[in-house]
């Protein structure tokens, strides 16, 4: 079995089918930049390995290498006919996939496809004419529609093959150690695995599921699910989410019918991915192919500015500041610090997408992306061209006591209320180091607009 992003022992359709066959010799592939990657994402992934290391009694076997050469040589090594996997649904994996295939057909070996990290597996949810959807609201409709199986069963612990590690001996290197040490570091998030992440779902279903409707877009409150961090690294499957959700008291309730839908979000994502490949780092729809975007100098000082969280613009500064301090932000805010990239810059939203990449803890390249494109108005939003977050009133709206601010922002710590979000009208807003805004917030959004509109006559 070579586990990917697929780090558990429950509700793991590819695993159960391996273990249907016998002994089960578990496996990942380390690749060598991942042991030197400092991000945030790349850390976590190391300690999901080690917590995936723990929960197989040790039987889990790490190598380092390229996957297309080690997965073959280990299949041989072990004397395996076939090898396991989560079918990768990304750009990245499926093309390996493809290549690793290949290699095992050419030692008479085979590699077999079961389940994906979705519910429902991207590709599967189609319009009435057999084409992709493009907006979400029906793609929810008919994915709710379409249903997903039950969880799997948990393999055994009796399943894993004795002696993995010795069959391995000589393919690639023992990139256990390094694994190992990487989950003693210091981590900015909580603990990692399957074990965490059932632990946090459970105590979300007890104490916050409730509240979700209304507390979710508030980011001064703890209330939101945090467990996009553990799908990210497959420590859960979205299904078992779904069907304890179904069982909860209050299924039916609009707080856990809401959080359905945010799944249903993460869902449609990977869907577009899959379909548009391309889209990953290139506009969804060219609706706006003729927008200009600043760059020089002045511009690149002006997006060091975003990424430190100097604005000037409290909430953006507050949600960028925790970003480097956490490996997190609250939805809410990442809409506002994107729509302030895209539309108070004038920047490209791949600039922005892949700072997001480099210290989100739960960045997934579907989710991200599409994301983005949603604010930058070129991707699935059907109506992008008037919509300009403002971080004042988005602020003062989801952030009403000032709160957030006051958390990341510590040099407005000294301003009461929802007087945190305009520290510029006050005497002493400055007084403990905050800079001056960067830019006006009215008059860059009127200019948004000019450029949407002469793209879309362009067009």
């Amino acid at each position: 079995m070579w586990f990917r992003r697929d780090l558990r022992l429950s509700d793991h359709p590819a695993l159960l089918a391996a273990a249907d066959e016998g002994e089960v010799l578990p496996f990942v592939v380390v690749e060598p930049q991942l042991l030197t990657d400092h991000r945030p994402s790349a850390r976590r992934m190391l300690r999901s390995i080690a917590a995936l290391y723990e929960a197989t009694g040790g039987a889990l076997v790490v190598r380092c290498g390229d996957p297309v050469d080690l997965v073959p040589q280990a299949a041989a090594a072990a004397g395996a006919e076939r090898v396991h996997i989560t079918r990768d649904t990304t750009p990245a994996g499926r093309v390996p996939d493809e290549d690793v295939g290949g290699r095992l057909q050419e030692q008479g070996a085979q590699l077999v496809t079961t389940g994906t990290p979705c519910a429902v597996g991207p590709g599967l949810v189609l319009t009435g004419e057999g084409t992709p959807y493009k907006v979400f609201t029906p793609f929810a409709r008919a994915w709710r529609d379409h249903g997903w199986p039950a969880p799997a069963d948990r393999v055994g612990d009796d399943v894993w093959l004795p002696g993995g590690a010795d069959l391995l001996a000589e393919v690639g290197e023992d990139g256990l150690e390094r694994v190992l040490a990487a989950a003693d570091e210091d981590a900015i998030d909580g603990p990692a695995g399957e074990d965490a992440a059932q632990e946090r779902w459970r105590s979300f279903l007890r104490d916050d599921l409730a509240g979700y409707d209304t507390d979710r877009d508030r980011p001064d409150r703890d209330a939101t699910s945090r467990m996009s961090i553990h799908l990210t690294h497959g420590e859960i499957h979205p299904r078992t989410m779904l069907a304890d959700l179904a069982a909860h008291p209050a299924a039916g309730s609009d707080a856990a019918q809401r959080f359905v839908t945010e799944l249903a979000w993460r869902e449609f994502y990977a869907d577009v991915l899959w379909h548009r490949p391309d889209s990953a780092w290139a506009d969804l729809r060219d609706a706006l192919a003729g927008l200009p975007y600043d760059d020089g100098s002045e511009t690149d000082r002006l997006v060091e500015a975003w990424r430190q969280g100097r604005t000037g613009y409290p909430f953006v500064d507050a949600g960028m500041r925790q970003l480097l301090a956490e490996g997190f932000m609250h939805n809410r805010v990442r809409m506002v610090v994107a729509s302030f990239l895209t539309k108070d810059l004038h920047v490209w939203w791949p600039v922005g997408a892949r700072h997001f990449l480099d210290h989100l803890l739960d960045g997934d390249l579907a989710s991200n992306s599409h994301g983005w494109q949603w604010v930058a108005g070129t991707g699935t939003d059907a109506s992008p061209y008037f919509r300009v977050f403002n971080p004042i009133t988005q602020g003062e709206r989801f952030d009403p006591d000032g709160a957030y601010v006051r958390r990341w922002v510590p040099e407005l710590a000294h301003l009461p209320g929802k007087a945190a979000h305009t520290p510029w009208t006050h005497p002493d807003g400055a007084a403990h180091g905050y800079p001056e805004r960067v830019l006006d917030h009215a008059e860059e959004r009127r200019e948004a607009l000019d450029r949407y509109e002469m793209a879309r006559a362009q067009t």
